[in-house]
This record gives C-alpha cells, structure tokens and sequence, in this order.
C-alpha cells in the first residue's frame, strides 16, 4: 500500500496529532509513503528521530507523482484540500481529507475522533465520490500555464477547479458583465463579479453570496452574481455539460479571475470559456451522509425548537 501525503510546508500542525497519525500509518507492515518534500522537512521537526520505520519518496508537483499510489492525504482544512487538485489532476488517485483545519466540509476524517475514521482509511474501509471539476479556457497567452505545477507557485494558474471559478472587481470600479450560456446571451451582469461553481462549490464561496445548496452527485453548474447592483438578479442552475462564456468591461484597472484558491488578473474584454472537466476528481468518504455534513457544520437546523 503506497500513500502520497502532502501538506502545507508553513501550516501550523499539532505535533501529538501528527505524532499520533504517522504512528497509525506506520503501524502497517505494508505501507509505503510518498511525501510532498517540503512538508517532510516541516515534520522532520516535529517527529522522533527514527520514528517513521517504513519506506519513504518524495514528490514535489504532480510530474513527480507517483501514480502507483493507492490513496493520496490531504492534511489540513479545504484549502489544503483545493491545493492537492493541481498535484492529483487525473491520476485517478483517491483524495482523503485528514482535518487539521476549522470547517473541514471537505475532509473526511479527523485524527483522534471516537469514529476511528483513521483506522477506517488505512483498512480500506470507505466510498470513493466522484467530483466534477470545471474548466477555464482562453485564448489569451497570459493565461497559458502547464497542466502540472508545483502547488505552491502562487502565480501559476491550473485550469481546474473543483469549488468555484469566479471574476471579481480589483477595485471600485464595477464590473459589466457579458455572459454567453450555449450559444444565447444572457442580460448583462452590473456586479462586483460573477461566480461559476461545481454542486462540491454550492457550500463555498456561492453559498456566501446567496447561491443554492445542491446535493454533490447533482449535474448542474451555478451561476451566481456577487453584490449584484441590481435587485432582480437571482442566481440561475444551469446543466453541467453547459459551455459558459464570460466577458467584461469596467472603468478600472482590469479584473481579478480566481479558479479556488489561484487567481491571475484577467485583461479587459478578455472572453474566457468555462465548461465541464474532462476528468473528475476521486474524493474519499468514510460518512456519506451529505445531510449530516451540512448539520455538523454548517449548523443546519439549529433551533431549539427542533430539539424537543
């Protein structure tokens, strides 16, 4: 059994969770880890000299991967997360969150709790989802970058994302808007910006601005305006094999263009096209319940009155 394990090389971790999952891991007589290097030289720092027994590579950006691997961990909260997609890309490779962070809506497991959810990964005993990405095109060179960057290059744009691709004003000029959905051109959008996401993005950034909360197997993209200067506008549910095109124009210095957590300003008049993935990401569940997710952590359903 062969694990990718990567983090963020600056995250403030808990040594004794940390201690206590690489202890979990390596209790396995089987396991090979494959560690993103510079998280390895974090947690060098933070474990017992000898400590980790079993064989060990490294990997520094998605060319490097090991596509061998049998399941790759994601340690940390839902940037973390959002920062494996550019490294997994379509490996194939099952993605595991371990939560180290606060909301966690991604991850699926947290060391130390009473489920046992570790020892449930490590025995193979959970469901794969598969999650829609969406994809950016444009014609513009400035926004040519290779499919496989390392994931802490900033300034590099992956065209995928797996949350939410969003245009957004740089400053206080608003942003006029043109959107094209199969062919038929929509009213323009006067807004501080316009956000396309994924069902896996309807409980991120969309759900801040007012977007609807869709079920992760759903077929659909959202589209959803933000601060809309207008009170008509609503957010629309489109079908996910829909093409997008987006446009704008604005009185200022261009507009910021964000796929997750990666942005890249984006020139005026600039069309960008946005469509379905051509490959989903592999996310790993040990509690399937959607429902459950949303009570826990968004706090769904709190009132005294439902609990009798």
């Amino acid at each position: 059994m062969k694990i990718a394990i990567f983090g963020r090389s600056n995250a403030n971790y808990n040594k004794r969770e940390i201690t206590l999952l690489f202890g979990k891991i390596c209790s396995r007589s089987d396991v090979e880890l494959h560690i993103y290097k510079p998280l390895w030289e974090l947690l060098e720092t933070m474990l017992p000299e000898g400590y980790v027994s079993c064989p060990i590579s490294f990997f520094t950006c998605g060319a490097d991967l090991d596509r061998a691997c049998t399941l790759f961990l994601s340690l940390g909260g839902d940037g973390t997360f959002l920062d494996s997609i550019p490294i997994v890309g379509d490996s194939t490779i099952p993605v595991a969150g371990i939560n180290f962070g606060r909301l966690g809506f991604l991850t699926t497991a947290k060391v130390g709790d009473s489920s046992g959810s570790i020892e449930s990964l490590l025995c193979g005993r959970f469901s794969v989802e598969e999650r829609s990405l969406l994809e950016l095109n444009c014609k513009n060179d400035v926004l040519s970058v290779p499919d496989s960057l390392p994931s802490d290059e900033r300034g590099a744009l992956y065209k995928y994302a797996l949350n939410e691709i969003a245009l957004q004003r740089r400053d206080q000029s608003i942003l006029e808007i043109q959107v094209n959905i199969n062919g038929t051109v929509i009213p323009t959008y006067y807004s501080d910006g316009l956000l396309i996401a994924t069902p896996t993005g309807s409980t991120a950034y969309s759900l801040s601005i007012g977007g609807p909360i869709v079920t992760p197997e759903s077929k659909v993209m959202i589209i959803a305006p933000i601060a809309p200067h207008n009170l008509n506008v609503r957010p629309i549910v489109v079908p996910e094999d829909s093409v997008v095109t987006l446009e704008y124009d604005c009185r200022g210095n261009g507009a910021l263009l964000t796929l997750d957590n990666r942005s890249r300003i984006l020139p005026k008049r600039t069309p960008v096209t946005i469509s379905k993935g051509s490959f989903p990401i592999r996310r790993v569940a040990v509690d399937n319940s959607f429902i459950e997710a949303l009570s826990q952590k968004l706090m769904w359903g709190q009132d005294r009155r439902n609990n009798k």
